[in-house]
């Protein structure tokens, strides 16, 4: 007879859920990877300003801030697995009305698939935490590198999709609901293999214990300056190339070879991380990394585009696969994780937020893109001072 882990599950049941959370996990980052390379057109198309256009990357932003913090709510009435099965039926219902046509149903679907997205940000470490606690590191790895393959895939494919398959930006938003809908088939199974056990405290005393521990708002900080750099790339790194001369789909392609660089960096960092008992040393050595790429963008006389827009993905890669680890390591339990990756992710991702709607603001000012590097290079110094006190080893 197979041998069952401590979760009733033998080892092929844990291989089917591991599949089940990466088709969840890929479906974390089209929905707003593919946006980027579209903002020109939808520019043309709707009229937009820059400002206007940058709340369609901040809007998600914001849905990630209120809903992650309320995520234990619904786990613990619903459970994991039914969750995650609402959200993806949110997200590709977002997509959809994103699509549809109006200015109006463009910013709601925008909202609803941010709200689905968030609980997959929250729920997934819980689940890595408590089915594959053991192998965090690689588990980790492999759910944000998923997701970097996803966000690849969705900024590359965005022009061709729009011009040279004729679908224009509505049909090239529009096709990701597809895969959310491939995931719902997959994840139903997985339901039954979530067991669903009763909490240990309220979400009051839980959320009341957190908030008042430093070290959460360290996490959370270093969480939303990674996120705020991270989305201010994704939003508008196409954007900073258009305007230096180079054409859409070069951008867009800029902005896929920052994802799929961001793979590499989202496959091995969390486990070189995982490997360690202080992860002091992997944020230092990222954080250099980052600003010499920084630093290399900001000088266009340089040239070498392709590789600061590649150190760059994979430092955000990894930096965001490692955000992610420390919730799993900070935590003594799955259902800390799960409370401790709602409250750290809440008030990242409203720090994050600010990020692309600020450099929209800034740019309709100044017209200068360096302003926005400029900025980033601030935000990752900031975000070593926080990292090298979350870096150590310690319990939430």
């Amino acid at each position: 007879m197979a041998k069952l882990d401590e979760n009733g599950l033998h080892k092929g049941s844990r291989t089917l859920l591991l599949v089940g959370v990466l088709f969840v996990s890929i479906n974390l980052r089209p929905a707003l990877s593919s946006i980027g390379p579209l903002i020109d057109m939808i520019r043309l198309d709707v009229g937009l300003s820059d400002t206007l256009l940058g709340l369609l990357t901040t809007l998600p932003l914001l849905a990630f801030g209120v809903v992650s913090t309320m995520t234990p709510l619904f786990t613990k009435r619903f459970g994991i697995g039914n969750t995650l099965l609402g959200a993806l039926i949110l997200l590709a219902t977002g997509i959809i009305i994103r699509s549809a046509g109006s200015i109006f149903a463009l910013y709601l679907g925008t909202i609803l698939l941010g709200v689905a997205i968030a609980f997959g940000n929250v729920l997934i470490p819980a689940l890595i935490k408590r089915n594959f606690p053991h192998k965090a590191g690689f588990v980790t790895s492999l759910y944000s590198g998923i997701m970097s393959l996803g966000a690849a895939f969705a900024a590359g494919l965005s022009v061709p999709l729009a011009i040279e398959m004729d679908l224009g930006w509505r049909g090239s938003l529009g096709v990701w609901a597809l895969l959310a809908v491939f995931a719902i088939i997959i994840w139903i199974p997985n339901i039954k293999r979530i067991k669903r056990l009763p909490p240990n405290r309220s979400f009051k005393v839980a959320m009341k214990k957190l908030s008042g521990s430093v070290l959460v708002w360290k996490m959370a900080f270093y969480m939303g300056l990674q996120s705020a750099a991270f989305y201010v790339i994704l939003a508008w790194l196409p954007a900073i190339l258009i305007d230096r001369g180079f054409d859409a789909s070069y951008a867009g392609w800029m902005l896929s070879l920052s994802q799929g660089t961001g793979i590499i960096g989202a496959l091995f960092i969390p486990i070189w991380a995982g490997s360690r008992k202080d992860q002091r040393l992997v944020i230092v050595s990222l954080i250099v990394v980052e600003l010499i790429a920084l630093i290399g963008l900001l000088l266009p006389g340089l040239g070498m585009i392709e590789l600061w827009v590649g150190l760059i993905g994979l430092v955000l890669g990894g930096t965001f696969g490692l955000a992610l680890l420390l919730i799993v390591l900070r935590s003594n339990d799955a259902e800390t994780a799960a409370e401790l990756s709602g409250i750290v992710q809440s008030i990242g991702y409203f720090i994050a937020a600010a990020g692309p709607f600020v450099v929209g603001v800034i740019y309709d000012l100044t017209s200068m893109w360096n302003y926005a590097l400029i900025l980033l290079i601030i935000l990752a110094l900031v975000k070593l001072v926080m990292g090298l006190d979350v870096g150590k080893d310690r319990k939430v």
